[in-house]
C-alpha cells in the first residue's frame, strides 16, 4: 500500500513503515519555542532533574510574541528564556530578529523531510518546504528537548488539489482563505494536508508560507507540500545541504481529497469571529475600518509588503485609519528598506513597526478600541484576538488590506492594480 508524504516522513524518523492511525515513537529534527510558551517549556523540563538537552544545535527559541518586553513581568519570563538557552548552549532569536515562523525558514533550519515540532500553533508553516511541521503543547515539546523524540498517532490525509490561473488582485493568501471555507475550521481536525496542483506550483515560496500556514485553521496536524525547483532554490539561498524531497506515492491513500478551482476566485475575507466564516469581497465591501495591519507569521514577508506599497505609492492612508506594518523578521525589514517599501508605506501614512508578531497577539503594538473594525493580514480573527473582545477583526491579503486603508473602509484591492 503506497504512503501519503506525512506516513514517509514518520516512517523515515520511526524506523518502520507507519500508516494513518499507526502509533509510533519518532525522533524529530528541530523543535522550537516562542516567549509565550518557552517560559512553560522550561519549567516541564525543570522537573526531569536533567543537565542535558538532546541536541543544542536542534533546538531554539525565539523572542517573537512580546518583543520588546512590555512589562516587567513578561521581561522576568524573557530572562529565563535567556538563561536556559545560555546554560545549554542552544541558540535563541532575541528582539528585533523576527517571528519564529518566518525565522526559523529563513536561518536555513528546516528542510525537506524534516520532521519539526513547535510549541506554536502555526507551525505547520513550514510544510511549505515538504517538511511535517506540527505543533504541541509546552509539556509535549519538554519531552522532545530531552529525548529527541515524541509518540505521534500517524494522521490521516486530506489531499487539496489546486488547479486554475489565479486572477490579477487575487493572491495566496485569497486561495488560503478559500481552503478554510471550503474544509471548515474542523475539516481537517488532526489530519495532514497535503495541497498540491498547477497552481501551487506557480506560486512564489512566499505564497506557500502563507497557504501551509492557514492549515492551522482548518484543525490540521500539519500542512504539506511537495518540494519544486522553487522550493530547492529557496532553500540552497539558505545554504541548505543535502535537501531530499518526499513525494507521495501514486497509490497513496487519501481520506479524502477536494478539488479547488481558482480562475474565478475574487479576493476573499473572513468575518469575526472565525476564520472559516470567508466570504467574496462583494459581500463585505465598505464595511467602515479603523485599523488595518499587515504583517505577522502568516503574511509579513518582503513580497507582501511590495504588494502594499504597489497600492499604495502616490496615495494616502485615509484620515481616522491607523495602518500598521510588522515585518517578519529583519531581514525583511533591511530588504523592504533597500527596496524602497516602507518609505512608500510610510509616506502614504503607515506606521512600520520592530519586527516581530506585532499587533496580532493583542499584547501591545496595536490593541483596537472598542467596537472598532480592524482589517488585518493575520491568521486569526477570534474574540479578543487582537487584545480587544469588542472589536471586530477581518481577515485578508496585503493587497485588500492596502486598498481599505485608503478608503477607510474595506475594499477591492483590484482597481488598484489595473
Amino acid at each position: 500500500m503506497g504512503q501519503t508524504i506525512a506516513e514517509k516522513i514518520l516512517s523515515a524518523r520511526s524506523g518502520k513503515k507507519v500508516y494513518a492511525g499507526d502509533i509510533t515513537l519518532a525522533r524529530v529534527d528541530l523543535v522550537m519555542a516562542q516567549d509565550g510558551t518557552a517560559p512553560l517549556v522550561i519549567k516541564a523540563f525543570e522537573q526531569f532533574n536533567t543537565d542535558r538537552v538532546f541536541n543544542k544545535n536542534k533546538a531554539v527559541f525565539v523572542i517573537d510574541h512580546n518583543s520588546p518586553s512590555q512589562s516587567q513581568g513578561v521581561s522576568a519570563l524573557h530572562k529565563m528564556m535567556r538563561d536556559f538557552t545560555a546554560r545549554y548552549g542552544m541558540n535563541i532569536f532575541d528582539i528585533g530578529e523576527g517571528v519564529c515562523h518566518v525565522l526559523l525558514p529563513e536561518k536555513g533550519l528546516v528542510k525537506c523531510g524534516d520532521l519539526v515540532l513547535g510549541a506554536d500553533s502555526h507551525t505547520p508553516t513550514y510544510g511549505a518546504l515538504n517538511a511535517m511541521s506540527s505543533g504541541v503543547g509546552s509539556t509535549d515539546l519538554a519531552i522532545a528537548l530531552l529525548t529527541g523524540s515524541l509518540w505521534f498517532k500517524v494522521p490521516p490525509t486530506v489531499k487539496v488539489t489546486v488547479s486554475g490561473r489565479l486572477p490579477a488582485g487575487t493572491f495566496g493568501k485569497d486561495i488560503a482563505l478559500y481552503i478554510v471555507k471550503t474544509l471548515t475550521a474542523e475539516g481537517a481536525l488532526y489530519k495532514s494536508v497535503e495541497i498540491t496542483g498547477e497552481t501551487v506550483k506557480s506560486l512564489s515560496m512566499e505564497a506557500r508560507f502563507t497557504i501551509c500556514n492557514l492549515t492551522t485553521e482548518v484543525g490540521a496536524k500539519c500542512g504539506i507540500m511537495q518540494a519544486d525547483e522553487k522550493t530547492k532554490k529557496w532553500l540552497a539561498g539558505r545554504s541548505v545541504k543535502n535537501c531530499r524531497p518526499v513525494v507521495p506515492d501514486s497509490d497513496a491513500v487519501y481520506e479524502r481529497e477536494v478539488q479547488i478551482n481558482v480562475s474565478k476566485l475574487p479576493p476573499q475575507v473572513a468575518r469575526p469571529h472565525t476564520v472559516d466564516n470567508v466570504a467574496d469581497i462583494e459581500t463585505v465591501k465598505g464595511t467602515p475600518v479603523q485599523q488595518a495591519f499587515i504583517g505577522t507569521c502568516t503574511n509579513g514577508r518582503t513580497e507582501d509588503f511590495a504588494i502594499a506599497a504597489r497600492i499604495l505609492k502616490g496615495r494616502k492612508v485615509k484620515k481616522g485609519v491607523r495602518l500598521i506594518c510588522s515585518p517578519g523578521s529583519r531581514s525583511i525589514y533591511l530588504e523592504c528598506l533597500e527596496k524602497g517599501y516602507f518609505q512608500t508605506i510610510m509616506q502614504a501614512g503607515g506606521c512600520v513597526t520592530n519586527p516581530g508578531c506585532g499587533a496580532c497577539v493583542g499584547t501591545h503594538q496595536g490593541i483596537p478600541s472598542d467596537g472598532e473594525n480592524v482589517i488585518s493580514t493575520a491568521n486569526r480573527n477570534f474574540k479578543g484576538r487582537m487584545g480587544n473582545q469588542n472589536a471586530f477583526i477581518y481577515l485578508a491579503s496585503p493587497a485588500t488590506v492596502a486598498a481599505s486603508s485608503i478608503e477607510g473602509r474595506i475594499a477591492d484591492p483590484r482597481k488598484y492594480l489595473k
